[in-house]
């Protein structure tokens, strides 16, 4: 019997960009954590739109990840201190630990090429179709 692969019997597979759906501490083990270096591999090499949802009282977030690390970079600041510098987020992540509330998912990818302006297209169309401005936390 040939040997075709030595798995890390611990390694949490990705579960795939569509169906991507992890709560605050899951998101600090994916970024942290050595058992998630698929998610790692996978999350830096694309860029796109994602959403934060506050799950006690339903508002949302609509954010991008571009840049040279992508989702990785971008979502480790959210990782590091809950609100990644977000005005609307930062007084909820500070208070009484309320980012362990906060729910994380892709809603769109790009491929690392794709221009920055179909990206921001795309973030804007979220934030109307999604209402984060008027009724959510989206201040811009």
């Amino acid at each position: 019997m040939n040997v075709v692969e030595i798995a890390d019997p611990s390694s949490v597979p990705f579960p795939g960009f569509d169906s991507l759906l992890v709560s605050y501490d899951e998101l600090q083990a994916a970024i942290t954590d050595d058992r998630y270096g698929q998610w790692r591999t996978a999350l830096s090499s694309v860029q796109g739109i994602y959403l934060i949802a506050d799950t006690t009282t339903g508002k949302q977030y609509v954010g991008k990840a571009d840049g040279a690390e992508r989702f990785v970079g971008r979502w480790s600041e959210y990782a590091k201190n809950g609100h990644g510098g977000n005005v609307a987020l930062r007084e909820l992540a500070a208070a009484a630990r309320h980012r362990q509330h906060f729910q994380f998912s892709i809603l769109q990818v790009f491929s690392p090429s794709a221009p920055a302006a179909q990206v921001d297209a795309a973030e804007a169309h979220f934030k109307r179709a999604l209402l984060t401005r008027q009724f959510g936390m989206n201040l811009n």
